[in-house]
């Protein structure tokens, strides 16, 4: 493709709104998946936003550094464009990119450079497998016929396909297995699919063009825009003295090593009300919790709170908010039960020892804490027999919702947000921040 379009493929890219689209926005790519996998695995049930997240371009403005080392290549080492992939021979996005990918380095022969990187991700169980083999292949000069026999094969990826296709791509099978046993293979994957991630490109295809990176199939348009742009700003380099094979590190010189992290979300205003809470009513910080007693991460957070509590003691006011889940069964019943402690001035032991029973929240476990903690047992059956803490429940947890806490557990520190059971450096670091600002020392 030559230079001249440059201005109608750019506009192109702007009318897909590259500028304003989110990375993730467009077709979809295996890193939704992996978003998916990670969720399940992550201390906290999902959160919806009160606003909207701030977007990010599709194609970042942000140049990262991504090394070549002695990954697989196409096109020539003084190329002004290098396109690096990190790819997975078992995402079905990976192989719909595959053609694209081969497109442009027809459309722009001699002046692209593809350099492909392993990044089988867990949830694809033959991925892996898949990536040894291929650079197994590369050991003997034959990496691409590979790479494009595992694409046009992705649902035969057993031990069986992969020899099968080394004898297709003609190699020396005797020396094929024998590097397939090589733990630099391994160490080559590992040292892929950890780049990856300290890129900030965790799902796959991930896609770096002289560094700026994009995620998933996207439409060829998408390639060739970037492509454009790139070798348009590298020409104008070498207009001006540079060599066409320095200007890859040249372009890398300043990136970055990661993503910078993702923009705090707005601070909210959480109304007390009647939540339970202990701590100086003066104190400079105070962390409201929106929870739920069968919540295992809401359990988790709260022994991570219990600690911050006893650091910094007199300084740190902590309340508690019910936001019940409707697919617990038994977490309504049991906030319910721990304001009916509460009117009888026990609700933190109460709490505790919810938490520390969330498998028996039924009605008589939930008795059996009262006559533990040597309540009232008529006022306490009473006050639950009578329903009267519901309108209090259903206003704590349509406030969570309207300020972003719709999933537990979600604490606001000064009203600043923190999602999930995470660790306690998280909490340290916002309260820490608070303390400052209120002229105290921390701890």
């Amino acid at each position: 493709m030559k230079t001249g379009v440059l201005g109608l493929v750019v506009g192109l890219l702007v009318g897909l709104g590259v500028a304003g689209a989110l990375w993730s926005r467009g077709a979809p790519a295996d890193s939704a998946k992996a978003e998916t996998a990670q969720a399940a695995a992550a201390p906290a049930a999902p959160a919806a936003a009160p606003q909207a997240a701030p977007q990010r371009p599709l194609v970042s403005s942000t140049v990262f550094k991504v090394p070549l080392e002695d990954s697989p290549t196409q096109g020539p080492a003084d190329a002004l464009v290098t396109l690096v992939e990190f790819t997975d021979f078992q995402c079905p996005f990976c192989s719909r990119a595959s053609a694209s990918v081969k497109q442009v380095m027809e459309d722009y022969q001699g002046q692209l450079r593809v350099v492909i990187k392993q990044h089988p991700l867990a949830f694809h169980a033959r991925a892996r497998p898949a990536a040894l083999a291929a650079l197994a292949a590369h050991e003997q000069g034959k990496f691409f016929e590979y790479h494009d026999k595992l694409f046009a094969n992705q649902k035969a990826l057993d031990d069986a396909s992969l020899e099968t296709y080394a004898k297709e791509v003609g190699l020396d099978i005797k020396r094929w297995k024998k590097s397939l046993a090589d733990p630099k293979l391994a160490q080559a994957v590992d040292r892929d699919t950890a780049l990856a991630v300290s890129l900030g490109a965790g799902g796959t295809p991930g896609f770096f063009v002289n560094g700026r990176f994009f995620s998933g199939a996207q439409p060829i348009e998408v390639f060739r825009a970037v492509i454009e742009e790139e070798l348009g700003k590298a020409s104008l380099l070498v207009k001006e003295g540079m060599k066409p094979s320095d200007v890859y590190a040249s372009v890398l010189a300043h990136g970055v090593s990661a993503p910078p992290p993702p923009p705090e979300p707005p601070a909210q205003k959480v109304d007390l009300g009647t939540a339970p809470a202990k701590g100086p009513s003066d104190a400079p910080v105070t962390l409201v919790a929106f929870s739920d007693f069968e919540c295992p991460f809401c359990s988790r957070a709260a022994n991570t709170v219990k600690q911050l509590e006893g650091e910094y003691q007199g300084k740190l006011r902590v309340a508690f908010k019910h936001q019940p889940l409707p697919r617990h069964a038994n977490a309504k019943l049991a906030a319910a039960a721990s304001l009916a402690a509460n009117e009888q001035g026990k609700f933190w032991e109460y709490h505790d020892k919810l938490f520390a029973n969330q498998t028996a929240l039924d009605r008589a476990a939930l008795e059996r804490y009262a006559e533990e903690l040597k309540l009232d047992m008529g006022k306490f059956k009473s006050a639950l027999d009578s329903n009267k803490f519901d309108a209090q429940i259903s206003a704590d947890s349509a406030q969570g919702h309207q300020i972003g806490a719709a999933g537990t557990p979600t604490f606001f520190v000064n009203g600043r947000p923190i999602v999930g059971a995470k660790p306690i450096e998280n909490f340290r670091r916002v309260i820490d921040d608070e303390l400052r600002k209120a002229g105290v020392a921390a701890r």
